[in-house]
């Protein structure tokens, strides 16, 4: 099995981020260290280790889905001393990792797991699966911004693929819209919205692929059900 690949199933990390991982040093195998994620282990006679503890396969895979509040961030811990999404966890599983990104400012859906095939596929950029964000945004939104944001703004030098965009509600002050994106930039919706000049007050995931938040509190989880997980499976 591939290094990178063996990391995943044993939770530790996303491929991609098993593959930072491994190029950063961190990863062993057998005692010697190895930075080159396609590298080949044997599952029944090598040793892995990363950051000196051994690795092994997950028996049982986790997924949870977490309403996470604005003002804390997606990560295992924050050198500023910030909240993170784990302090809202009243529950101990080895690797579980968050699926992608939601920023400190941003609240909603979010997936943890320790299925570290799953995590990858739903975040890899080829999957292009579709993320659904309620935006609030000061300014107009005439039919020709609207326009602008389906069909793709800039954003570094690089376009946006295009976007579902409904205008929902609009006052003198701001509007309120329903987006959906099916790539991970960073920031990439308040971006979006920086890039036609308007500025975002509020930020919510409400749906991933069509698995959505419901009624869930803020700062609260659960566990997916089956359905769920088989759903994300063929996404």
């Amino acid at each position: 099995m591939r290094l990178n690949k063996y990391l995943a199933s044993c939770g530790a990390a996303s491929r991609r981020g098993a593959d930072e991982l491994i190029r950063s040093g961190r990863v062993k195998v057998n005692a010697a260290v190895v930075t080159e994620p396609g590298a080949r282990v044997e599952t029944d006679n090598d040793t892995v280790t990363l950051d000196g503890k051994k690795v092994t396969p997950v028996s049982k895979m986790t997924y949870i889905m977490l309403y996470k509040p604005k003002g804390c961030i997606t990560s295992v811990r924050d050198d500023k001393g910030r909240k993170t999404v784990y302090d809202y966890l009243d529950v101990e599983v080895p690797h579980l990792v968050p699926v992608g990104r939601l920023d400190y400012d941003t609240e909603g859906l979010l997936l943890l797991t320790n299925d570290g095939e799953l995590a990858n596929r739903l975040t890899h950029p080829s999957g292009e699966v579709p993320k659904t964000y309620l935006v609030r945004a000061e300014g107009q939104f005439p039919e020709h911004i609207l326009a602008k944001l389906r069909k793709g703004v800039e954003i570094d030098g690089v376009k946006t693929k295009r976007s579902k965009v409904k205008l929902l509600e609009q006052d003198e002050k701001e509007g309120k819209l329903l987006v959906t994106i099916t790539e991970g930039r960073n920031r990439q919706i308040r971006r979006m919205f920086e890039a036609v000049e308007r500025n975002v007050v509020f930020l919510k995931r409400m749906a991933i692929g069509e698995l959505r938040l419901g009624g869930l509190a803020r700062g609260k989880w659960r566990y997916l059900r089956d359905e769920e997980v088989e759903y994300l499976k063929r996404l």
